[in-house]
C-alpha cells in the first residue's frame, strides 16, 4: 500500500526568496524565478520526478515526450500555486479573479447546520479561502501540523497577515475532537480525502484505472456526525483567474451494521474519486501528489 510519508516539497528557505521578490519586486518575478527551479526539479529531483513519471506516463497513457512536458508544467504549476497562496495569506496587492460554481451549495450547507468539504491536492484549495469569509458560519481548515507550521511562520513577518482557522492534524489525535466539535456547533470543515499518514484507515478503490487507496477517515466522520458532504476543487486556469467548484451537498447514511457502514464509506469514496478524475482529465498538470499513489505492484 502506498501512503505519504508526511513531508510536503519545499523548504522554507526556499519560501522566503520567493517571499523576498514578492515584496521587493513584483508577482511576475516570482513567476520568471519558477521556470528555473522547475526545469531542476524535472531534471534531478528524481524522487518526486519518478511517481510523477508514473501518473502522466501510465495512468493518463502520455507518450514519452508528453509526459516529460506534463513533469515541466506541473511543476510550474506547482510553484505558482505556492507563490499565489502566500500572496492571498499576506494580503499582498494582487489580480486574481474567480468563477465559483456551486457557491449556493456551500450557502445552503451553512444555513442547514454544517457539513464537511472534501477537496483533493490537486489546483489551489486554500486560495478559495476568499470565497470561505462570505459563509454565514466558521468555516476550519484541517492540515497536518508540520505544514501549519511551516505557512505560520513564512506569514508571521507580514504584518497583514490574514487569520486563519486551522485544525492542525496533532498524533495524539486531539484534531478529531475540534472536528467533532466544529461540526457538533453546526460549522463547516473543511478537509483533503486523498492523502493518508502510514497506520491510517484506509479503502482500495479502482482510481484512473489502478488500484489505489483512500482515507476512510473524512468520508467516516460526515456519516458518524450525520453531516453533508460536498467536494471542491479550486483550478487555476492562467496566471490570474481561478475556478471554484462544489458539489451539492449530500447526506450519506450511518448504519449500525458495519458491513452497510463500509459499503456506504466506500460508496461515498467513488462520489468523490469520480469527481476527481473529471478534473484531472481536464487538467492532468494540477495533481500534486508527489509519491507512488497507487498500490506499489502497479507502479513498478
Amino acid at each position: 500500500m502506498s501512503s505519504w510519508e508526511g513531508k510536503t516539497r519545499g523548504g522554507l528557505t526556499g519560501y522566503q526568496i520567493f517571499l523576498f521578490l514578492l515584496k521587493n519586486v513584483n508577482l511576475r518575478a516570482a513567476y520568471l524565478l519558477l521556470y528555473f527551479v522547475a526545469l531542476y526539479y524535472v531534471l534531478f529531483a528524481s524522487k518526486a520526478r519518478k511517481p510523477m513519471y508514473y501518473y502522466f506516463n501510465k495512468r493518463l497513457n502520455f507518450g514519452h515526450l508528453k509526459t516529460f512536458y506534463y513533469l515541466y508544467l506541473n511543476n510550474i504549476t506547482f510553484g505558482k500555486v505556492i507563490i499565489d497562496k502566500v500572496v492571498m495569506m499576506a494580503g499582498f496587492p494582487n489580480k486574481f479573479t474567480f468563477d465559483f460554481d456551486g457557491e449556493n451549495h456551500l450557502h445552503s450547507m451553512a444555513e442547514s447546520g454544517g457539513g464537511l468539504i472534501i477537496g483533493s491536492h490537486v489546483g489551489n484549495w486554500e486560495i478559495a479561502g476568499q470565497l470561505l469569509t462570505r459563509i454565514k458560519t466558521t468555516v476550519h481548515i484541517v492540515m497536518l501540523d508540520a505544514e501549519h507550521q511551516k505557512i505560520k511562520k513564512l506569514i508571521q513577518s507580514v504584518s497583514n497577515a490574514k487569520k486563519m482557522n486551522v485544525i492542525p492534524i496533532k498524533e495524539d489525535l486531539s484534531h478529531l475532537f475540534k472536528i467533532k466539535d466544529a461540526l457538533l456547533a453546526n460549522e463547516i470543515v473543511a478537509i483533503h480525502g486523498d492523502r493518508f499518514l502510514p497506520g491510517s484507515k484506509t479503502m482500495e478503490v479502482n482510481f484512473l484505472g489502478a488500484h489505489a487507496h483512500f482515507p476512510t477517515g473524512p468520508f467516516y466522520i460526515a456519516m458518524k456526525y450525520n453531516k453533508p458532504v460536498t467536494f471542491v476543487s479550486a483550478i487555476k486556469e492562467n496566471n490570474t483567474h481561478y475556478h471554484f467548484m462544489a458539489t451539492e451537498p449530500k447526506l450519506y447514511a450511518n448504519s449500525r451494521c458495519l458491513e452497510d457502514r463500509n459499503k456506504e464509506i466506500y460508496r461515498m469514496i467513488r462520489d468523490y474519486t469520480i469527481q476527481l478524475e473529471k478534473t484531472l482529465f481536464k487538467h492532468p498538470e494540477q495533481w500534486f501528489n508527489y509519491y507512488y499513489f497507487w498500490d506499489k505492484t502497479e507502479s513498478q
